[in-house]
């Protein structure tokens, strides 16, 4: 029951890697051929001015593994940034994945992949070995070309370089009302089936997205991974890496999470003429868990403080503090929505002064007696509170069975209620998108209001296992429930 509150978040943190070796958006398979130890496919999906994102498959010849391990090196300098399914580590050339949690068990002849955000210099040559747990994997692994230029010009112009660009995101704040958006242009008719996700490009492998848009128009996008990844947009379709929340680590989380850089689940938003983040600190199969925010004047990576605790779980209690959302309500109230797996998802009151919470209540919001929930997201449409919600199965690649449920009520404080007017704390919710075809574990969705529509964002996985930045805009039926578009 509670896998994903073990479950997932090394996620980001670490992942495999893919090395480029082919230009934006080609995928060059490499695969060995003999039969003594592993296997390993290496592919890169797409290619951008210092930055590409790769895939790697890693089949085990031998004898079944409990815990694996995949070392490589690099011949062109290329460095590992972000990455998603297994984690990750780099000394020079020397770069060492590990499995996560749910993908640790390798029978024989048992394949599983992960992938990652690199940066490269001049060239960008795929390894040519691999090892699995110190055993050579056989067969050739060298690319069919390598690039020796920039990248061919099928890559969009904005696609991200490896440090934050000294003109993003913009140092006007916006205004504390977010855009409204244009009620006339929205469809009160869901599509037939699910819709996919919205065309993205340049930095798109992400776990836990959210975003808010400056008064300048650009788009900054938060997420899991090592020191929390920052990635901006001008147009909400070309993505480029940023830099991070903490460039020089938060070390004020490790006792933690273990040690480890690795931080789950911002929640990114303007207010009080600065942006806020909340973001969380934990390890896997623990609810040893804690809320944490920082503050910052522009956004911009390194230019975050420190704001401290905000909550925190023991294992003793019947919850779990992460996955916060920051929500304001018409009334000018701030609320914390947080909590994944056991008694499910809760809320508590923040002063807006500080940040912090005003006092010791903790509300219930949803629950599933135990099961898989997640990720809220509270979203004013109307009359009503939106509760939005990840159910069952993160983090597991293709396998994932992560879906976007929803629930309304007329408080911010509930109860919430799905369409069949089951109640959420009740395990009710009705649902929004949920895996098809190669969409695979949409979740950890979060919702905002633009120009053109509200806005939802979310991660899914590949048919290979990597994980996706997933947009699409919200429509409402004629009794104001919601749905994809």
């Amino acid at each position: 029951m509670k896998v994903r509150a073990t479950r997932r978040r090394a996620l980001l943190a670490g992942a495999v890697a893919v090395t480029a070796a082919a230009g934006a958006g080609v995928a060059v398979a490499v695969a060995s051929a003999a039969a003594a130890g592993c296997s390993v496919v290496y592919s890169v999906g797409s290619q951008w001015n210092s930055g590409f994102t790769g895939n790697v498959a890693v089949t085990n010849l031998g004898d079944p593994l409990d815990g694996w391990t995949l070392t490589w090196s690099y011949g062109a300098g290329q460095t590992v940034q972000q990455a998603w399914n297994a984690s990750v580590t780099q000394s020079g050339a020397q770069v060492t994945a590990t499995n996560a949690s749910w993908n640790r068990g390798l029978g024989t002849n048992a394949t599983t992949s992960f992938g990652f955000n690199g940066s490269w210099t001049g060239s960008n040559p795929a390894p040519t070995s691999f090892a699995l747990n110190g055993v050579a994997c056989t067969g050739a692994t060298a690319p069919t070309t390598a690039p020796t230029t920039a990248p061919p010009t099928t890559t969009p112009t904005t696609a991200p370089p490896t440090t934050a660009p000294t003109t993003a995101p913009p140092t006007t704040p916006p205004t504390t009302t977010p855009p409204t958006a244009n009620p006339v242009a929205t469809p009160t008719v869901p599509p037939a089936s699910y819709p996919g996700p919205g065309p993205v490009t340049g930095a798109v492998g992400t776990h836990d997205p959210t975003i808010v848009k400056t008064s300048g128009g650009t788009y900054i996008v938060a997420q899991t991974g090592n020191n929390i990844p920052l990635s901006t947009s001008t147009d909400r379709t070309a993505f480029r890496a940023a830099g991070t929340v903490f460039p020089n680590g938060a070390s004020w989380t490790t006792p933690y999470t273990g040690g480890s850089s690795n931080l789950w689940a911002p929640h990114i938003s303007f207010r009080n003429n600065q942006y806020y983040l909340y973001y969380s600190a934990s390890t896997f199969g623990s609810n040893r868990s804690a809320i944490f925010l920082a503050t910052s004047p522009t956004g911009a990576s390194g230019s975050w403080t420190n704001q401290g605790l905000v909550i925190e779980s023991q294992t003793s209690d019947n919850f779990n503090a992460i996955d916060p959302d920051l929500f304001v309500d018409d009334a000018g109230r701030w609320w914390l929505n947080f909590g994944s797996f056991w008694s499910g998802l809760k809320q508590v009151a923040i002063n807006p002064a500080t940040g912090k919470r005003s006092d010791t209540t903790i509300r219930a919001i949803a629950g599933r007696n135990g099961g898989a929930i997640e990720a809220p997201t509270m979203f004013k449409h109307g009359n009503y509170y939106y509760l939005w919600v990840s159910f069952d199965r993160c983090c597991a690649g293709a396998d994932s069975t992560y879906r976007i449920m929803v629930g309304r009520s007329t408080s911010p404080n509930g109860p919430f209620v799905d369409r069949n007017g089951t109640a959420m704390n009740s395990g009710g919710g009705t649902e929004v998108l949920a895996g098809r075809g190669s969409i695979h574990g949409p979740g950890h969705q979060h919702v905002f209001a633009d120009t053109d529509a509200e806005v939802l964002t979310y991660h899914y996985y590949t048919d290979s296992g990597a994980s996706r930045l997933g947009i699409n805009l919200i429509g409402y039926d004629t009794a104001g429930w919601p749905f994809a578009y």
